[in-house]
Formats: structure tokens, sequence, C-alpha cells
């Protein structure tokens, strides 16, 4: 299946990122636009309380939910941005790595952020993202 994104890196930046620094879709692609992927149940509870690895890895799911409903699946994603309600960079990192994981060598651009809130309660993660694809 053809992708529609592009991974941009450039030697003139850190490698150190865990990421590409951009990305590109082409015009006749298919943006798809994520709600924040939160880490709740199908009951509405929320998930994995108090583990930020936990709320991560349900976010992802729920996030493969939503991209599979609108013909999209994690490969097809050109940015997010991981909302973490912390301000102690280890949980940020630790809520990072499961999303790093979740998408193997699809590094996408993206933003991690620590927050002093979410909008759920026990919410300890949020996931945003933008995917593009190319319809046959």
């Amino acid at each position: 299946m053809a992708r529609a994104i592009t991974l941009i890196r450039s030697a003139s930046l850190s490698d150190v990122a865990e990421y590409a620094y951009a990305a590109t879709a082409p015009a006749d692609s298919r943006l798809i636009f994520l709600a924040g992927a939160c880490p709740l149940n199908d009951d509405g509870s929320t998930a994995a309380i108090g583990d930020y690895a936990g709320q991560a890895l349900k976010a992802v799911e729920n996030m493969r939910t939503a991209l599979a409903a609108a013909g999209a699946s994690l490969q097809d994603v050109i940015s997010t941005r991981v909302l973490v309600a912390s301000a102690r960079q280890e949980d940020l990192v630790t809520a990072w790595e499961v999303v790093r994981d979740a998408f193997g060598d699809h590094d996408v651009p993206s933003t991690l952020m620590g927050v002093t809130v979410l909008g759920y309660t026990d919410q300890l993660v949020e996931i945003e993202a933008v995917a593009a694809v190319l319809d046959s």
C-alpha cells in the first residue's frame, strides 16, 4: 500500500531526538485530525490510574481504533503531540517511550509536553495526532 507520509531529517540538526524533524504529505492526500486519544476504557472510566506507561499504552490503543475508523493506521500519522500531566521529566519520558515504541520505525515529528491537568478524572496522558492517507 502506498503511503502519503514522507519523513524529513536534516544532517544540520541534532540526531539526539527520537523522531523526524518534519513530515510532508502530498496535496491529494486526505488529512485526518484526531481528537486527543485518552486512556479511557469502553465504560468511560480512566485506565491504569497512577501509571504513566499504562495510560500511554491505552491512549495508543484508542488512537489506533480512531485511526482505523477513519481508514488509517499508525503508519499514516504525520505528527503527534503527547501531553503528560506532570512536572517531572521522568514521567514525560516514561509516557514518551511507550508512544515511541508503538510507532517503531515510523518516527513521526512529535512534541512532548508536561501540562498541569488533563480533562478526565485521574488522567495522566493524552495523545493528539494528524494522519494523511491516499485514497484509491
